[in-house]
């Protein structure tokens, strides 16, 4: 019976390597370049994590993520957060109806955007601390309470968070404690010059590219609980351990982590570095994965649970430098 499992496992990561190839194929369709941010999004979306997307306007970061929907034929939505955006706005609302033929009230539950499988939070520093904790709780628990009744919200479910990284006036950053539900920050720069050229040739013209639906959503939670299972050797969970451990002050750590630094990561950060490396291995094919997996990822895990103080700030460190610096330390 468990060589049979084994086999099913076997034959399930291949297919997961090919349909990720087609995925990736079929967003190049709209996308130009970007492609280490396809694949953090594609490794988040299997290890059931969410992202935060950090980028100054018009870098197709909507178009992206609509296009990935697309692509997998997941429901999207698309929340553009302001200031006088109300947690009942996103999680949904209840509306009195009244039966004609019985002339009774009722109340009814109108589902709000929150209710799709890949959610775009577009500038969610844009909106009051109390509306962004609704988001942040259907994260965590992929539940929705309203009016005291609890909705269990559709599998696969995904959360990309934008924010623009130029206008701090009227935003409200998130705290510490709500940046590390996300498993990555990522960072979108400017493209290079020549794929600039070409997203101007292709955007400006009247080139229509037709998607083809790849992955089902039954297929992305099939894939995603194949990764549950995916075997990692003792050694890789110990470096990722000590990696995050030795990010954290105190004594015994190394000194440029006692000068530069007030908080470091949290164990979801161990935990979100396994996940992305058991990913990273089975799309390249392979069905445990190694160290080198790991630091592949520890930039985007780490880079928004790290707290320099205001001695690294003086001296321009930035969090980035710190996990370089460590990095070569261990």
């Amino acid at each position: 019976m468990k060589n049979k499992e084994n086999s099913f496992d076997l034959e399930l990561a291949e297919k997961l390597s090919e349909k990720i190839n087609n995925v990736r194929n079929e967003i190049s369709k709209v996308i130009i370049g970007q492609t280490d941010i396809v694949d953090n999004l594609l490794v988040s979306l299997l290890s059931r994590g969410h992202c935060l997307l950090i980028g100054v306007p018009g870098l197709a970061k909507t178009l992206l993520i609509k296009t990935l929907a697309e692509v997998m034929d997941l429901k999207f939505s698309r929340i553009q957060f302001t200031p006088d955006l109300m947690p009942g706005d996103i999680t949904g609302t209840e509306i009195i109806e009244e039966d004609l033929s019985t002339k009774k009230r009722n109340f009814r539950f109108i589902k709000g955007p929150l209710f799709a499988n890949i959610v775009l939070a577009d500038e969610i520093n844009r909106t009051p601390p109390k509306t962004q904790s609704a988001l942040l709780e259907a994260m965590q628990e992929h539940k929705v309470t309203a009016a005291g009744t609890t909705y269990t919200l559709e599998e696969p479910f995904f959360v990309l968070a934008t924010q623009n990284p130029i206008e701090q006036e009227g935003t409200y950053p998130l705290p510490e404690a709500q940046l590390d539900r996300f498993m990555f920050s990522l960072w979108l720069d400017y493209p290079p010059i020549n794929e600039e050229i070409e997203i101007i040739k292709q955007t400006t013209s009247d080139y229509l590219p037709e998607l083809k639906r790849v992955i089902a959503s039954e297929e992305i939670i099939e894939f995603q609980n194949l990764i549950k299972r995916v075997p990692v050797a003792d050694n890789v969970i110990e470096y990722t351990v000590k990696f995050v451990n030795a990010t954290r002050p105190g004594e015994g750590k190394p000194e440029f982590i006692n000068k530069w630094v007030n908080w470091g990561a949290g164990p979801r950060a161990s935990q979100y570095l396994i996940m992305a490396a058991k990913t990273k291995s089975v799309v390249d094919g392979r069905f445990t994965p190694n160290i080198d997996d790991v630091k592949s990822f520890l930039y985007p895990t780490l880079r928004h649970r790290i707290v320099p103080n205001f001695s690294a700030e003086a001296e321009g460190i930035s969090t980035l430098d710190i996990i370089s610096k460590l990095q070569n330390n261990l």
